[in-house]
């Protein structure tokens, strides 16, 4: 599975849990459009972190926070080896 897949399936996941109705999920589809507030996503990046073995958002110094589904997708998929 990718990471796409991977954040893609989570995001899906937390939704049901967290009674949100996801968008379409498209990488251009604003993060505040998900419908996810700050626990969402603290539930979404803690489960990734678990699940992928990593935090880019900690990792990286310089680590700006994603805008899109698109721009948090490549935060995960660009992180150095």
């Amino acid at each position: 599975m990718t990471v796409k897949a991977k954040i893609i399936a989570a995001m899906q996941q937390i939704a049901r849990e967290q009674q949100v109705t996801l968008p379409p999920l498209d990488d251009d589809l604003s993060l505040h459009e998900t419908g996810f507030d700050s626990l969402g996503f603290a539930i979404l990046v803690a489960r990734l972190e678990d699940d992928l073995g990593i935090d880019p958002f900690t990792i990286a110094q310089d680590a700006a926070f994603p805008l899109t589904i698109g721009d948090f997708i490549r935060a995960y998929e660009n992180v150095p080896a």
